[in-house]
């Protein structure tokens, strides 16, 4: 008898996940500096333009290509040319790249999410708050961390919570998690930022989140930037939202799944630039820098110098820890299910073999981690998406690609999905690939 593939138990379930996937660090530690970079809503305005572009092609585009084909990359693609060239082989090669992607930054992600643990408890334990605001101690601390073997236990620790999520399945791990975390997710930031908006200061902060700087719209460096932000933001990657897509059932609607996981990591972005610009301007800092850095140093000094900073620290830090951990569990995803479809292995012993493996990684790569990350984001991510998008609309054709995303939909989509699509999408993703090369990175 065939065993029945595991799924999301409905459209909440999927959407949740999904969003999780997608707020990650993008919107913690990139968006907030990009804002502050670029002038408030002079970033924002082409940001969201590029979200709404996205969210209605590239996200349905992958959201119904994994479901179509009930499988991760490799099938998915392998289904698309077999209906062009009556051949597997070829898409099944081409697939095997997003999953090595997604596997490469989910090694490079877990080094970040162990140093996200580590702060975590320093948070609740009061570690951080006893650092003071003497910045040898702060840099000190993460120098210790971020450094060679520097935070070998933490790594482990994120590495075995995200294994044992994975092993309960996809209904009964990863669709629970992340409705315990994002929910929670939203909740305290939006009762962080309201606290931080009663502080002195804070105003100058969130004005400049709402000031424009029409000059700044006619650089064109400005537009890429935005394209990469709302690109990697949406976790467009080829593999993480085709696999999620494949757990969905027919019934669902993927563009109205779409629009909410969308929407709803603009408002976590958002969320997250009114949290820790106000921060900064209480601290009576510049935002002048994104990255680990600012998380993990300036961040810290400033929340040691507000009112209340303890607990700010604390609920900061647990609001990433969720956001780096559903991320996490996405991007591990591909690599555990593709050793179930092409090798027959058992859910728990295909997450074990990768957990493993991306572990000892991990902690070989802690004092590369920067570059790593910056090479996969550059390079592997862009290159994923820009096949996936390739072989859905123009590969498997439109009368696939219209009979995907119309499945489960009340309304049928119209030829104008297929036309951004195959002449705006695809042309983008292959813009993104190589201004990124070129910019050193825009996501």
């Amino acid at each position: 008898m065939k065993k029945t593939r595991d799924g999301f138990s409905g459209r909440k379930g999927f959407i949740l996940a999904c969003i999780g996937s997608a707020v990650g660090m993008g919107n913690i530690w990139r968006f907030p500096y990009m804002v502050s970079a670029w002038g408030g809503m002079t970033f924002i305005i082409p940001y969201i333009l590029f979200v709404i572009l996205i969210g209605s092609t590239g996200l349905i585009e992958e959201m119904a290509l994994g479901r179509a084909t009930k499988g991760g990359p490799i099938r998915a693609f392998g289904a698309c040319t077999e209906i062009r060239t009556g051949k597997r082989s070829i898409g099944e090669l081409v697939g095997v790249i997003p999953v090595l992607g997604s596997l490469a930054l989910a090694i490079g992600y877990t080094v970040v999410v162990g140093w996200i643990f580590k702060y975590s408890y320093l948070a609740l334990s009061g570690g951080i708050y006893e650092m003071g605001q003497d910045m040898d101690v702060i840099g000190g601390v993460f120098g210790g961390t971020a450094s060679a073997f520097g935070n070998n236990s933490w790594i482990v620790v994120a590495i075995i919570v995200t294994a044992v999520i994975m092993a309960l399945g996809i209904a009964g791990g990863i669709e629970k998690a992340n409705r315990i975390m994002m929910p929670l997710l939203f909740v305290l930031f939006v009762g962080l930022g309201i606290y931080i908006f009663t502080l002195p200061g804070a105003t100058t902060g969130l004005k400049y989140i709402f000031t424009i700087k029409p000059e700044g719209l006619l650089d064109i460096k400005l537009w890429i930037y935005a394209f990469g932000q709302a690109f990697f933001s949406l976790s467009i990657a080829g593999n993480g939202t085709v696999i999620y897509g494949s757990y969905l059932g027919d019934e669902e609607d993927v563009t109205s799944s779409a629009r909410d996981v969308a929407i709803f990591d603009t408002v976590a972005a958002l969320l997250a630039s009114m949290v820790i610009i106000p921060s900064m301007a209480v601290g009576g800092s510049e935002l002048s820098s994104g990255g680990p850095g600012l998380m993990f140093i300036y961040l810290v000094n400033v929340f040691n110098g507000m009112p209340g900073g303890k607990i700010v620290g604390m609920v900061f830090y647990v609001c990433v820890l969720f956001a780096g951990m559903s991320s996490l569990v996405n991007l591990y995803e591909a690599p555990v299910a593709t050793l179930q479809e092409r090798f027959g292995l058992r859910r728990v012993t295909a997450t074990a073999s990768v957990a493993a493996t991306g572990c000892v990684v991990a902690l070989f790569i802690q004092g590369i981690v920067s570059g790593w990350m910056d090479a996969v984001s550059i390079y592997v991510c862009p290159l994923g998406a820009m096949l996936a998008a390739f072989m859905f609309f123009w590969v498997a054709g439109d009368r696939f690609a219209l009979d995907a995303v119309n499945t489960g939909r009340n309304k049928p989509v119209g030829r104008w999905f297929i036309f951004l699509g195959k002449y705006v999408l695809v042309p983008l993703s292959l813009v993104a690939l190589v201004a990124g090369a070129v910019l050193g990175g825009i996501g």
